[in-house]
């Protein structure tokens, strides 16, 4: 539904022990929290939908060999795999599950380097909206507004990770990425949330789209007609959730939900269309 929230979105985990690689089975994530407001969001709406106006090619299809550079700036506290320094395995296997979830729309990543950086501050202590993310994202990125430039951290904060916009790159280029936690790639730590879903989730953002529970159960919400109204984000795996009147239960099982990772499998198809014109417009894609 229809994003109320700032440009960059932030994940927020709710961790219900002191080791914040261990998951309770029980405890409700959640994972965003910033707004902006109706009249910014309306002012970026706007523009896109100009935009899109009028552009030449009308095609709202990603085309099947539509590559995008991925570069991965592994940041360890101290070197270790427990200090994130994430292994070549499991790099792999996030890029297997990241390729899986977007195989329908066209879109391939392919891993153009890893970057190993031991840095025990940006490990810890980076945010969204801070001098350490400045300091670390002018040093390290790469490319222009069609790469990937990803950012895997410990977030002692608790962050699960986040994410720029497409529209955001011609305004603040060297912002333009997703940062995340190292603890949720396939074989990583975080129980529920180790299975990969949380950089396909924060991809989902980098390449246009909202939540699915933007706008909670108004018409408008996350500017795609088929992803069902829900009031708030999901946690677990709820089937038969249902929080509004209007038709269709909760898409729980959508990768722009909050649900466990095992529960997300899918992208709608007005989600698809939504992404490839977003990219097409802002990234050159």
């Amino acid at each position: 539904m229809f994003l109320r929230h700032q440009l960059v979105t932030i994940i927020l985990a709710a961790v219900a022990s002191t080791n914040p690689l261990i998951g309770d089975s029980t405890r409700v994530v959640s994972r965003c929290g910033t707004t902006i407001s109706d009249e910014e969001m309306s002012q970026y709406e706007m523009e896109f939908q100009a935009r899109m106006a009028s552009r030449k090619d009308t095609s709202s299809l990603v085309a099947e060999s539509t590559i995008v550079q991925v570069h991965w700036n592994v940041i360890s506290e101290n070197g270790t795999i427990e200090g994130g320094d994430i292994p070549n395995d499991q790099i792999d296997a996030q890029m297997v599950v990241l390729n899986q979830d977007y195989s329908n729309i066209g879109l391939s990543f392919v891993l153009a380097n890893i970057n190993r950086i031991t840095n025990s501050s940006w490990f810890n202590i980076v945010g969204p909206n801070d001098d350490l993310q400045i300091d670390m994202k002018t040093q390290l990125r790469q490319g222009g507004a069609a790469d990937l430039n990803l950012y895997s951290v410990g977030f002692k904060s608790g962050l699960l990770g986040y994410s720029t916009y497409p529209f955001n790159y011609e305004s603040n280029s060297v912002n333009d990425g997703v940062v995340f936690l190292f603890s949720t790639v396939p074989g990583g730590g975080y129980e529920n949330f180790n299975g990969g879903r949380t950089l396909t989730h924060e991809v989902g953002h980098w390449v246009g789209l909202y939540h699915t529970f933007d706008g909670g159960c108004s018409e408008t919400g996350d500017q795609v007609d088929d992803t069902p109204a829900e009031a708030s984000a999901a946690s677990g795996c709820p089937t038969g959730r249902d929080t509004c009147s209007s038709s269709g239960v909760d898409p729980i099982h959508n990768y722009m939900d909050y649900t466990y990772d095992s529960c997300m499998n899918n992208f709608t198809p007005g989600q698809i269309t939504r992404l490839s014109d977003q990219i097409s417009i802002y990234r050159g894609l």
